[in-house]
């Protein structure tokens, strides 16, 4: 091999090339506007060289490093040299008719190139990369004849560095001869293969792959675009470029000395937690419980003998399992296999709960520098959250490939003239979620995981960020049938990519629990029918590992799982009441009922009246509305009225206003501190999960079982407090609100049914109705309960025909869900057989959906004052700036005002809902939807098609329809 490679060095003077003027250098790789600056763009590919074998060296984890090595067959010396080399040839298709996109730094490059132009075809670089490197591999020893043959796999490694793999046509439009009619004249061609030959000699890739594996290439992918998205940033090469190497040879010498100071600035180099004490770690806890102190003792022993694995944790609300699956995590992470932690929530509420938690976890370790992440969709609205995310960095020369105006796009720019809006992107390193995700510790909402097996951009870039650390799931029950598809498929990835996984949740069916096991199994090289004999229902409360390697199961010692029942037993009322909802009107010759309203009035009287601390779940937002004005005044409230002590929070108030609420509630009513007198939280299932909270009194709309258990782990939740006088009775009581018809038939209000499957509902209140009045005995009885309504509900509809075809209807519409969740899915790994794959659909992450029917957009309430301008508030006091572009400090107030709306609300929207033109360039404000709302007169709803909406200072968000 090595005198092949010396023969063919030779044969293009590599060695010369790298010396002073001994290559052509004015192709060119990125352009300044503002400083007139060029870069080369062979400088260009050596700075991503150079910097990739950084980000191999202090990002990835020594998992994913011999993962790849692995995928690849190579030592872990050679396959690094590899992925430098790979990552440098990703901008190779530069050389092409893309030199021609910028005047001039067109008009630098040498007349030998600009005369041997030819008729070369514009395309995206990427693609040119991708086909020009295919026959340089091939002339370089890589096989290149089959979809799956290496060499087809590492060109399309190249194109994908813009965020899709493309297919190779090899008998196509990959096809030599053709390939070098579009990109131009054998002077172009001889520069390619010098290229190409450089970067070889360079980085020292002189091994060839035998094979390469897909989890592989998604992985080198990920490094490569990383490494671009560095040296891609101006501050970076700008300075290169004002004073630039003599050659490439010192120019490479010198980006691999900076390159280490460039991945630490960035954020990205990987720390150790130091090993400290269990009470320092969680926060002064004295001890660990039976469940935790068993996994701390028992899977340490598993994982150090078997390795990663999935690990499965069932404990009723309020047991202890965030910390359970911190100490799972760290057990994982001690091997070096991984490092960090991602942490999986369902909601935007739960996550900013739990990104206090982690924080304060990995504070408590008192590292250097350890940034915790939080990404979903309103990151923007915690204030823990530091500015620099939201800033609009310094713009670098675009990528992006335009097309000519005469390629069907009227209106665009003039043929040879560049669009102005491709000027500043990318415009900074790594904006957004993605550059979020990268972060060693990060909590996120369970969609933005979940993307990374959707076909959108940069795909591969988030199943890097993900496998490099230990995944907790949380709250998994949470999950529709569409989601829990979309994560079975998350679960295969990551189990073949040695990831860690740790599942979390109170009420889990146990056949969802072994799907979701099995899932991470195949992709770990167990196939499903090799599983189907395993039993991979965890015990509850307690635990179940599998392990990667073999496929083996480890559960908790049944001894700790009954010394922790022991410890949690609890006995709590679950009480269902007939009440009539006011959408139901029932005949004039029927009795009166007690209506919701009324019934509501009647639990909570006491509280206004003598203290406490309560909270009403409303199954939809116009019901929590409702409840809220009602309770307002039909009660008396002492101590100066409702305000402060009765509490309006949900999903559609404005994110500071939200944010404020839901921390105010997690301080009033936490463990520890001055528990308020008197508190009543209207809400709905936004405080349903991962919120250490207690309330004296529970009232609930009916809901799934499941649902209804995880509320009554907030009743009574901790010992210590002690509860008000008034209060009768020596355990908890969760009142549950049935609405019902004349005939006491289960009768779920229109507006209900598009929440859950209504099957759920009406086999709960069937179930609850059947149960005789006796007390729950927690944890023991609710796995049977859960099995009752949430896993085979035979017994429950045997004798119930309407029940029956209500399930029937139930099961037909989650087997829609997971057939519309799989339509969009990436396929499995190993029925993968070409990268392209992995990109069948181009589908635009606004577009990709993690949730079934949920498309939100973002609305931002204005006021628009007499003259016209507009402002946040009714008085003008805080005016928007209109004609320029906001500063950081007025894009976080923005968006901190702005509120999530289905997108049917705003279909209909003018243009007088436009955000203003200035607006448009910043990425997270350029979706916005306006609310403009006359300010003198801002109780007057705004109409967007048969949609009226008007925010309202204490009910949030207001919508009613035509």
């Amino acid at each position: 091999m090595d005198w092949r490679r010396a023969e063919w060095e030779r044969s293009v003077g590599v060695r010369e090339d790298a010396r002073r003027g001994g290559i052509d250098l004015t192709p060119w790789g990125k352009f300044d506007r503002v400083a007139w600056a060029v870069y080369p763009l062979l400088f260009h590919l050596l700075d991503v060289a150079a910097l990739a074998g950084v980000v191999w060296d202090r990002y990835l984890t020594c998992g994913q490093r011999r993962l790849i090595a692995a995928g690849l067959g190579l030592t872990l010396a050679e396959v690094r040299c590899l992925v430098m080399f790979i990552a440098g040839l990703h901008d190779l298709g530069k050389l092409s008719a893309f030199q021609e996109q910028e005047a001039y730094p067109w008009a630098r490059v040498s007349d030998t190139l600009r005369a041997d132009t030819r008729d070369w075809q514009r395309m995206p670089h990427e693609r040119a990369s991708m086909h020009s490197a295919l026959h340089l591999l091939a002339e370089a020893g890589y096989p290149a004849d089959t979809s799956d043959s290496p060499g087809v796999l590492v060109a399309q490694i190249l194109g994908g560095h813009h965020g899709r793999f493309l297919q190779v046509d090899i008998g196509g439009a990959a096809k030599a001869s053709r390939v070098n009619l579009a990109l131009g004249g054998p002077a172009w061609q001889d520069l390619r293969r010098r290229y190409f030959a450089l970067l070889r000699h360079l980085t020292g890739a002189v091994a060839v792959p035998a094979d390469v594996s897909v989890p592989a290439a998604v992985l080198i992918t990920g490094i490569g675009i990383i490494a671009d998205r560095l040296a891609s940033q101006r501050h970076y090469w700008l300075p290169k470029a004002q004073a630039p190497a003599f050659g490439a040879g010192e120019h490479y010498a010198q980006a691999v000395r900076d390159a280490a100071a460039v991945v630490e600035e960035s954020g990205l180099a990987r720390i150790a937690l130091p090993q400290v004490p269990f009470t320092q770690a969680h926060g002064g806890l004295e001890r660990p419980n039976a469940l935790q102190a068993s996994v701390i003792g028992q899977l340490t022993a598993a994982v150090g003998e078997k390795g990663p694995g999935i690990l499965v944790v069932t404990d009723a609300t309020g047991g202890g399992k965030s910390v359970t699956a911190l100490e799972a995590a760290r057990i994982f992470n001690a091997s070096g296999d991984t490092g960090g932690i991602l942490w999986l929530l369902p909601t935007m509420a739960t996550t900013d709960a739990s990104y206090d938690l982690l924080e304060a976890y990995v504070a408590a370790h008192q590292p250097e520098h350890a940034p915790v992440s939080l990404v979903h969709s309103h990151s923007y609205d915690n204030t823990a959250y530091t500015d620099h995310r939201l800033a609009a960095h310094e713009p670098s020369t675009s990528d992006a490939y335009w097309p000519d105006a005469d390629d069907g796009d009227e209106g665009g720019p003039a043929a040879g003239e560049r669009p102005e809006e491709r000027v500043t992107v990318p415009d900074g390193w790594l904006r957004g979620w993605d550059r979020a995700l990268l972060a060693q510790f990060t909590v996120a909402t369970h969609d933005q995981a979940l993307m990374a097996v959707l076909p959108v951009r940069f795909s591969a870039l988030r199943m890097l960020a993900l496998c490099g650390r230990t995944v907790i799931v949380d709250e998994v029950h949470a999950l529709s049938p569409f989601m829990r598809q979309t994560l079975s498929r998350l679960l295969h990835w990551l189990g073949a990519l040695g990831c860690p996984v740790v599942l979390l949740s109170a009420t889990l069916p146990g056949h969802i629990s072994s799907q979701l096991v099995r899932s991470y199994l195949d992709g770990a090289g167990h196939p499903h029918p090799a599983t189907a004999h395993l039993d991979c229902r965890p015990p509850y409360p307690g635990w179940l590992y599998a392990a990667a390697s073999d496929a083996s199961l480890t559960r908790i010692d049944p001894a700790a799982a009954d010394a922790h029942a022991d410890r949690h037993r609890r006995r709590a009322d679950l009480r269902l009441h007939s009440v009539r909802h006011h959408s139901c009107t029932d005949p004039e010759d029927t009795p009166a009922r007690q209506s919701r309203l009324e019934r509501i009035t009647q639990e909570i009287a006491p509280v206004a009246r003598s203290g406490g601390c309560a909270a009403v779940y409303c199954a939809t937002m116009a019901d929590a509305q409702t409840t809220y004005t009602h309770l307002r005044s039909a009660l008396d409230w002492p101590d100066g009225g409702p305000d402060g002590q009765l509490l309006l929070l949900h999903a559609r108030l404005p994110g500071h206003q939200r944010e404020a609420l839901t921390r105010r509630i997690r301080t009033a009513l936490a463990s520890a501190g001055e528990r308020p007198g008197r508190l009543v939280v209207v809400t709905t299932s936004l405080l349903d999960m991962s919120l250490d909270i207690d309330v004296d009194v529970m009232v609930s709309d009916l809901a799934p079982l499941h649902t209804l258990l995880q509320r009554l782990g907030r009743l009574w939740r901790f010992d210590h407090i002690k509860r008000p006088a008034w209060l009768c009775g020596d355990r908890p009581r969760l009142i549950v609100l049935e609405s019902t018809d004349h005939r006491g038939r289960t009768l779920l209000p229109a507006a209900w049914r598009p929440l859950d499957s209504p099957f759920l509902s009406l086999a709960t209140a069937a179930y609850l109705a059947r149960r005789p009045e006796q007390p729950l005995t927690l944890p023991d009885d609710v796995q049977q309960l859960v099995e009752a309504v949430h896993g085979d509900a035979d017994a429950l509809t045997c004798t119930d025909a309407a029940l029956r075809r209500s399930r029937t209807l139930h099961q037909a519409r989650t087997r829609t869900e997971e057939h519309h969740s799989l339509l969009h899915l990436v396929p499995a790994w190993h029925d993968t057989l070409s990268l392209s794959d992995l990109h069948r659909q181009n589908l635009h992450p606004r577009e990709a959906a993690t949730r079934l029917g949920a498309m939100p957009r973002r609305l931002l309430p204005v006021y628009r004052m007499s003259g016209g301008r507009l402002a946040l508030d009714a008085a003008g006091t805080r005016p928007l700036p209109e004609h320029r572009k906001p500063t950081t400090a007025q894009i976080r107030t923005i968006l901190q005002h702005t509120l999530p709306v289905p997108a049917a609300w705003v279909a209909g929207r003018t243009r007088d809902h436009h955000i203003p033109a200035p607006w448009r360039s910043h990425a997270l404000l350029a979706d916005l939807v306006l609310l403009p709302q006359d300010a003198a007169d801002p109780s007057r709803p705004v109409r967007f098609g048969r949609h009226r909406l008007h925010l309202d200072g204490a009910l949030g968000l207001v919508h009613t329809e035509d």
